[in-house]
């Protein structure tokens, strides 16, 4: 069939909005026709890291939308169904075995390598010869970014079809890392204290998740004023680290020890830079935890004496140990309890102004832009 996808033609190169041949979906996979799909931080990133010969390519992995067919070997879905889609996993390795499906033994395979399993890919295009030339898509299993997806069963949750599909767009990632990682990694417990750097989505996503558990101090350090105003809503103290440390302004990292008695339990970072991740680390109490979660610096520098002295732990999280086919229906009941008030992060776009979209999230305008046909 053909259909349109947001097409990355080659490396640095923006989103088109592309006609494309989608093949028929195989025994093992799924068709979707795509209602919405959420703009994250790794469409724009991974694209950068992507070799010449990985384009032209598909992004998008927090698509939603309403099956349309089948394939024989697929169970438990069916056509007319309502699904969010998330990350692909192989249910099968060791680490999926135990339920660690973030770390899928085949996570690369399934969710970066541009093709299925075995090696082919599920669009073609007509090239300026007149010949026809590969799309890599199957990103995260699905390349949401387009009005038709070929997903599986492994990354595709069936919801309630009264639930709005342009809401439930960032629980498939950016929503479910941030929430998952306080709840599944962190549990905080009663008198614990939680400071979150960076609140764009996925860290506004932890400090709504940590309001809803109970937290009683919760603390979002954010440069952004939208941001922070976004981050009080829940009952946050919020921040600004800009100008810290200098003409008599106390340090973030010391701002952060007085507002949490000492020192944060847990801080969590999103912004995957350097200088912010060591603050993150100061700002932590003896024996206290930080889950670095950004995507982009390829290093960090660690402060070994405060870590050797203070018993910290310093640790990544994969998607907040979620399992999608539970965590997506548990956050779910939490957004629908009141307990996880996210819906006004979302800001929406038609896929015609995709530009826009990506305009306003790299500057900061928007939380969370999710993308509508």
């Amino acid at each position: 069939m053909k259909t349109t996808v947001a097409l990355i033609a080659e490396p640095g190169g923006g989103f088109d909005l592309t006609e494309v041949d989608l093949e028929e979906p195989r025994a093992d996979e799924v068709l979707v026709r795509i209602v919405a799909t959420g703009l994250c931080h790794t469409d724009l990133t991974v694209p950068t890291m992507l070799p010449p010969e990985m384009f032209p390519t598909v992004m998008g992995h927090e698509g939603t939308g309403v099956v349309e067919a089948v394939g024989a070997e697929v169970s438990g879905i069916e056509a007319g169904d309502h699904v969010v889609l998330s990350f692909r996993s192989c249910r099968d390795c060791e680490a999926c075995r135990r339920g660690d499906v973030g770390y899928c033994e085949q996570s690369l395979l399934l969710n970066y390598m541009g093709m299925r399993a075995d090696g082919s890919t599920t669009m073609k295009r007509a090239g300026e010869d007149g010949q026809s030339q590969t799309v890599f898509g199957n990103f995260f299993g699905q390349s949401s970014l387009a009005r038709h997806a070929l997903v599986y069963a492994d990354n595709c949750v069936v919801v309630d079809k009264a639930l709005d599909l342009t809401r439930l767009a960032p629980f498939a990632c950016g929503f479910q890392t941030g929430a998952g990682t306080v709840l599944n990694v962190l549990d905080p417990q009663p008198g614990e204290s939680l400071a979150v750097f960076g609140t764009g989505a996925v860290g506004l996503a932890a400090v709504a998740a940590a309001a809803g558990a109970g937290v009683e101090t919760i603390v979002a350090v954010d440069p952004s004023a939208d941001r922070r105003s976004a981050a009080e809503r829940y009952g946050a103290l919020a921040l600004d680290p800009t100008g810290a440390g200098t003409d008599g302004v106390a340090p973030i990292e010391e701002q952060v020890k007085a507002a949490t008695g000492g020192g944060a339990t847990y801080c969590i970072d999103t912004t995957a830079i350097p200088t912010v991740v060591l603050q993150a680390q100061h700002a932590l109490r003896a024996q206290g935890m930080l889950v670095v979660l950004g995507l982009g610096a390829p290093e960090y520098t660690i402060d070994a004496i405060d870590l050797l002295q203070s018993g910290k732990v310093i640790r990544s999280s994969i998607e907040g140990e979620a399992d999608p086919l539970t965590t997506i229906p548990e956050l779910i009941e939490l957004r629908a309890s009141g307990r996880f008030d996210v819906d006004h992060l979302v800001t929406t776009y038609p896929f015609a102004r995709i530009a826009d979209a990506v305009a306003d999230a790299s500057a900061g305008r928007v939380i969370k832009p999710v993308l509508v046909w």
